[in-house]
């Protein structure tokens, strides 16, 4: 009985952070409330990665992070930021 009500326990708590978009493995959080979306354009240049968020989130976004570490959150529907990932999926024409 007891390890069936430690299971239940640790069950809940997982579904739980799994909503709260946190993990065991990190205090991270991974996903983007609405209102913490950047809604300007952000230049080629400043964006040194992204890294979509997970599926389990509310809100579909993609984390931009930019000089200085600073990490902000955007629309991956953007059409400035559709326009950067073309640019990233374009071989290099430089390139032989």
């Amino acid at each position: 009985m007891k390890i069936s009500l430690a299971l239940l326990v640790l069950l809940l708590a997982a579904a739980w952070a799994g909503s709260q978009g946190l993990s065991f493995h990190s205090s991270k959080v991974t996903c983007c409330p609405k209102e913490m979306f950047f809604h300007r354009r952000i230049p080629d240049a400043k964006i040194q990665e992204y890294q979509y968020t997970s599926s389990t989130c509310t809100h579909r976004a993609v984390l931009v992070t930019l000089p200085g570490k600073m990490t902000v959150c955007v629309d991956p529907e953007k059409r400035w930021f559709q326009n950067y990932l073309r640019k990233q999926k374009k071989p290099n024409s430089t390139s032989k």
